[in-house]
């Protein structure tokens, strides 16, 4: 089931007298279940691309449609609703508040959504994760794989349909790269989420199921030229 969809959505900013086409006319659909990966050099469009599907910017023209809702015709409170509902993010640093322990970063999503905080929820993905143990931790306290860690905990506790992972592992040595991308590969399948990956680490394309990069502002299925698929 396609659970993000974009249709003809492209992205200009005017310069001046000039206009850049930052995203060309783009077509695009995610199943669950499915990690996808976007490449591309510096420039090329992927943040833009990243930052319409998260509803951080609304594009030019088009429509982006997120778990049957549409997403980008939605007015600025719509998308701030839905991305709090439904878009996990993940940061190349992982952007922990460091004044809070990890078990909080987790009860402040539960505070602001005006929830109970649930904490056998939290302790179970946690455990999955392999950082329980370190609940009471403040991120200075962590290595750059636990933090990563634990951003992924944080993406993954409001039960979010889409995950975005912008350049998740640029600040990890190649080991701890393999097992952040290797756990969000396991948890994509697992709890049958969407997640996209801008990446400029090919190595780590063997643990997604498609692969597009992006290049002047246009998107290109590359999955069997990487994957063989």
């Amino acid at each position: 089931m396609s659970l993000v969809e974009l249709k003809n959505v492209f992205q200009d900013y005017s310069d001046g007298n000039d206009v850049i086409h930052a995203l060309k006319k783009t077509n695009l659909s995610i199943n669950a279940g499915e990690f996808v990966a976007i490449i591309g050099p510096s420039g090329s469009g992927k943040s833009t691309l990243l930052t319409i599907m998260g509803g951080l910017q609304k594009p030019s023209g088009g429509s982006v449609t997120l778990n049957k809702k549409s997403f980008s015709r939605a007015s600025p409170k719509r998308r701030t609703e839905l991305r709090f509902q439904e878009i996990g993010f993940i940061l190349q640093a992982s952007n922990l508040v460091p004044y809070l322990t990890v078990e909080k970063q987790l009860k402040l999503i539960d505070k602001v959504a005006k929830k109970p905080f649930n904490i056998k929820k939290a302790d179970a993905l946690l455990g999955s994760l392999g950082i329980l143990s370190l609940k009471n931790k403040y991120p200075s306290d962590l290595s750059g794989g636990e933090r990563q860690r634990a951003s992924i905990a944080r993406a993954l506790y409001s039960n979010p349909s889409l995950i975005l992972a912008d350049e998740p592992t640029a600040s990890l040595d190649t080991s701890r790269a393999f097992e952040v991308v290797q756990i969000l590969a396991e948890e994509t399948k697992k709890l049958n989420k969407a997640t996209v990956m801008v990446t400029h680490d090919e190595r780590l394309l063997s643990y997604c199921d498609k692969v597009y990069v992006i290049n002047d502002g246009v998107l290109t299925d590359r999955t069997k030229q990487y994957l063989n698929k």
